[in-house]
This record gives structure tokens, C-alpha cells and sequence, in this order.
């Protein structure tokens, strides 16, 4: 496993233009509602309302998901992040609704967020450094599901589960927890780099701004 240098790179140098008061003002996600990142295109719908499908679950991102960021700590698309997520909740007979939560940086409450529109009462949370939450409506919001803090371990074939889960959950099955490598390496390697990028992300927050639906264009 092997950290991102470009991805590290880029973001101290990002860093560094802010602390000298050099940061573009057109840099804001917000500033369009169609966002291209990757190999999707993302575009803003209107606010996110409660949903009333019991067999959908809504993944829930934040402003940089897609926008600033384009992939994870350890460089997964952001387009493969969804589309893995959204073939493992279809996979399961239900349909997957994406929203963009503005308010929070916290995956526990995005998570929440996503879990309280859903039709079906559960939710997913994702970062933009891939660290992921499975959430239902009727928990605490420090509580949840299953809680996948290590993004640097989270590939494409555990998102895949991630959807998988959180449409049984759905469902009211009781699915085994998504198994996930464990390296203890892993926090000190990526520690300074992942709290970079969360500063980074919380930036981009608007706590005056609803939930807003998106739909999800994959190209």
C-alpha cells in the first residue's frame, strides 16, 4: 500500500496558496449546479425530500465529493466508489438515491442525514477520502450499522459490499458485518495527509443549505 503522492502534493500546495490568501474565488463546488469529476457527471435536482420507497437507500456525500476531490486517500475514482456502491444495493433488488449534504463534514451524521430521507429507514455515508458509514434513521447519530474508518483500506470490491449490506439492512436481514483488512500502519502513514484533506472538506460547507438531490451520470 502506498500513499498517494500526487494526491498529497497537490493538496499542501492548495494549502499553502490559502494560507497566502491566493485562492481562486471561482474554486466553490457550489457555484454550478453540474459538477464533472472523474468519469461522472453530477448535477443538482432540487432539494433532497423524505423519501417514501421502502425499497430504496440513499447514499449521502458531502460538497467535495465529485467537485474538489475526485477520488479517494488512496486514489479510487469517485465515479468507481458509486458505481460499485450502487451495483451492490441494485444487486440486492433495491434502488440506490444519491443527495449532497451540505451542513456536516462527519460521516456518522451524513450517514444519518441519508438514513433519515430514506424510504427505507437506511443510509450510507461516504467522505471524499472514501471513509464510510452504513446508518439507519432510528439510531443515534453516533451510533451506526457498520463503520469503515480506514479508508486507505476500502477498494472498489468493499464498496461493492458496503451497497450489498446496506440493501439487506434495507430488507430487515441481519447480514454479516463487510469483512475489511485491518493494518495498523495505515493511521500513521495517512494520518497528516487525511487530516489535510478533511480541513480541506469542511471548507466547502454550507450549514445554511438544505440536502440537495443529485443525479449521477456516469460517462
Amino acid at each position: 500500500m502506498q500513499v498517494n503522492e500526487e494526491l498529497v502534493k497537490k493538496v499542501i500546495e492548495e494549502v499553502l496558496q490559502e494560507v497566502l490568501g491566493e485562492q481562486a474565488k471561482s474554486s466553490s463546488p457550489t457555484a454550478t449546479q453540474i459538477q464533472r469529476g472523474g468519469k461522472m457527471t453530477l448535477v443538482e435536482v432540487g432539494v433532497a425530500k423524505k423519501g417514501t420507497d421502502p425499497k430504496e437507500v440513499v447514499v449521502g456525500v458531502p460538497p467535495a465529493f465529485g467537485t474538489v476531490f475526485t477520488e479517494t486517500i488512496v486514489g479510487v475514482p469517485h465515479s468507481e466508489v458509486l458505481r460499485q456502491v450502487f451495483a451492490g444495493i441494485e444487486e440486492e433488488g433495491l434502488r440506490p438515491r444519491l443527495v449532497r449534504v451540505y451542513h456536516t463534514a462527519d460521516v456518522g451524521f451524513i450517514a444519518h442525514q441519508a438514513a433519515k430521507l430514506s424510504g427505507s429507514g437506511v443510509g450510507i455515508g461516504i467522505l471524499s477520502r472514501g471513509t464510510t458509514v452504513i446508518h439507519q434513521r432510528d439510531l443515534n447519530p453516533l451510533n451506526n450499522l457498520e463503520l469503515f474508518p480506514q479508508s486507505p483500506l476500502l477498494d472498489p470490491e468493499v464498496f461493492r459490499a458496503i451497497g450489498r449490506n446496506a440493501a439487506k439492512y434495507a430488507k430487515g436481514e441481519r447480514p454479516t458485518p463487510v469483512p475489511t483488512r485491518n493494518d495498523p500502519m495505515a493511521r500513521p502513514r495517512y494520518q497528516g495527509i487525511a487530516a489535510l484533506l478533511h480541513n480541506k472538506e469542511a471548507r466547502y460547507l454550507d450549514r445554511s443549505k438544505p440536502p440537495m438531490e443529485l443525479e449521477v451520470r456516469f460517462e
